[in-house]
C-alpha cells in the first residue's frame, strides 16, 4: 500500500475512533513510549557465552528444535538483535542474562563476573538508544546440578550464588547508570523436588535468608530495580518449587519488590490478565514477561491471542505503564527462524498495546460506574471489528519499518546472505 492510501485509510480509521471519543493519534504517541524488553536468549537457545559452544539447560530451561543460523559469537547475536529491532516500531530494550558475558576466552565463574564483562554490551545499547535488564543465571553450572541453589542446604553452595546475586545487581546498576534509564534484574532460580518432599518450610526459610542477603545494599531506583519471579513448576521440580507464587508475592509485597508475572509459569487455566490489577495494588512495580504457555512452561512465541490482549488492555487501563509496569518478552523457539520469533512476539505485543491504547476505557468505565452493563457489553463488542490495522499500518510506517508481511521479505533476505551461512 502506498503512502498517500495509508494515510487515506489512516484518516478514516481516526474519524471512527473519534465517534467513540478516541484519539488516534494520542494512541499512537502513547505508543511510543512504551518499549518492550527484547530478551536476547531467543536468538541462541538460551546458550550463553561463558564456554564456546555452551548449550544451558536445566530448571525447565530447554529449547526444542534445530533450525539453522543460531548464533554462535556475540557478535552474531547483536547482529540478528539489531536485524529484528528494525523490523519492530518504536524504541525498545535488550533483556540479558548473566551468562552473555564477554569474558575474552577466559572463563569467568559466576561468583567472579563484573560490570566490565558487560561494558561492550552497554556501549552496543548506546549505540542504538536501548534501555537494558539483566538476570542473574542460576542455571546450568556444576552447583546447580542437583536442581537447588539459593535454596541449597549446602551453606557453600548458597553463597555462592548469594554472591552471584549481589554481583549482578551491582552490573545492572551500573548499566543503569550509563544509560540513563533503570534497569530491572529479575531473579528467578529452579530450585525445587521431583517428588514430594518430607520439609516445605526448609527450604524458603533458606530462601528467605538467602534473598535478603542479595538486597541488603539498597540501590537507587533511579538506576535500578529488583524484581523477583515465581514459577508453578519445572522439569526436574514438578512436585515442589520453592518459590511458588505465594512466596514471592509475600516476599515482593513484605519486601517492597519488584513482582515478575511469567505469563508460563502457571496453571493451563491461570492467566495473568487478571492478577495485574491486584500486584499493582500492593507492589511498588510489576515486570511482565509475555510469553505463550501450551501444556506446561514451553515458551512458545507469543501470539495476538485473546489472552495477549487481555494483558494489554489491563497494562492500559491501570493508567501505570510509565511509572509502575515493565514489559519484557520470554520464549526460546528453536523450530523456526529465530529472527522472525523475535518479529513475530514483539510486533504482537505492540499490536496489543495499540488495540487497547484505542478503546474508549473512559467512556466504558463509565457504563459501569452508571449501572449500565448493555451499553458496556455493546460497546466492547463493537471495537472489536473497529478498524485497528488501518492505524498500526499508519503507525509502522510511520516508525519506518515494514508493513503489513512486508517485514518477513527482509528475515527472508538476512537468513539467505546471513544465517544460512553459519
Amino acid at each position: 500500500m502506498n503512502e498517500g492510501k495509508l494515510t487515506q485509510t489512516y484518516q478514516t480509521a481516526k474519524e471512527q475512533y473519534a465517534s467513540l471519543g478516541v484519539d488516534a493519534d494520542a494512541a499512537m504517541k502513547a505508543l511510543e513510549s512504551i518499549p518492550i524488553s527484547l530478551h536476547c536468549w531467543q536468538g541462541d537457545d538460551v546458550g550463553g557465552f561463558e564456554t564456546a559452544g555452551a548449550q544451558l539447560s536445566g530448571g525447565g530451561i530447554q529449547a526444542t528444535g534445530n533450525y539453522p543460523g543460531k548464533a554462535r559469537t556475540i557478535a552474531e547475536l547483536r547482529g540478528d538483535i539489531e536485524k529484528a529491532l528494525s523490523l519492530i516500531p518504536g524504541t525498545h530494550r535488550l533483556n540479558l542474562h548473566a551468562c552473555y558475558l564477554e569474558n575474552g576466552g577466559k572463563f569467568v565463574d559466576r561468583d567472579e563476573i563484573e560490570p566490565a564483562h558487560f561494558q561492550s554490551w552497554i556501549d552496543w545499547a548506546k549505540r542504538y538508544h536501548l534501555g537494558m535488564d539483566f538476570n542473574p543465571t542460576f542455571f546450568s553450572h556444576a552447583k546447580a546440578a542437583d536442581g537447588f541453589t539459593l535454596a541449597h542446604a549446602d551453606e557453600a553452595i548458597r553463597d555462592f550464588w548469594i554472591q552471584h546475586g549481589i554481583l549482578c545487581r551491582k552490573i545492572g546498576a551500573e548499566m543503569g547508570r550509563q544509560l540513563g534509564t533503570p534497569t530491572v534484574t529479575n531473579v528467578w532460580i529452579p530450585d525445587g523436588y521431583k517428588d514430594i518432599p518430607a520439609d516445605r518450610t526448609g527450604p524458603r526459610e533458606r530462601l528467605v535468608d538467602s534473598l535478603d542477603k542479595i538486597f541488603a545494599e539498597a540501590i537507587d531506583p533511579k538506576i535500578h530495580l529488583d524484581a523477583v519471579e515465581a514459577k508453578l513448576f519445572g522439569i526436574g521440580a514438578e512436585s515442589y518449587t520453592v518459590g511458588s507464587h505465594e512466596f514471592y508475592l509475600a516476599y515482593a509485597v513484605s519486601r517492597q519488590k519488584v513482582l515478575t508475572l511469567d505469563a508460563g509459569h502457571f496453571h493451563p487455566t491461570e492467566v495473568i490478565s487478571e492478577k495485574i490489577s491486584t500486584v499493582l495494588m500492593f507492589c511498588p512495580g510489576l515486570l511482565l514477561h509475555v510469553s505463550r504457555p501450551v501444556r506446561w512452561d514451553s515458551d512458545h512465541v507469543v501470539l495476538l491471542d485473546d489472552e495477549l490482549q487481555n494483558i494489554a488492555k489491563e497494562l492500559v487501563r491501570s493508567g501505570r505503564l510509565h511509572d509502575k509496569i515493565h514489559v519484557g518478552l520470554d520464549y526460546f523457539d528453536a523450530s523456526i527462524n529465530r529472527v522472525a520469533a523475535w518479529v513475530i512476539g514483539a510486533r504482537n505485543m505492540v499490536k496489543a498495546l495499540l488495540i487497547a491504547l484505542l478503546e474508549p476505557t473512559s467512556t466504558l468505565k463509565r457504563a459501569e460506574l452508571d449501572g449500565d452493563f448493555t451499553r458496556r457489553l455493546v460497546m466492547l463488542e463493537e471495537q472489536k471489528s473497529l478498524p485497528w490495522t488501518a492505524v498500526w499500518d499508519y503507525y509502522c510506517a510511520k516508525k519506518g519499518v515494514p508493513v503489513g508481511g512486508a517485514w518477513f521479505d527482509e528475515v527472508r533476505s538476512y537468513e539467505k546472505q546471513v544465517l544460512s551461512k553459519r
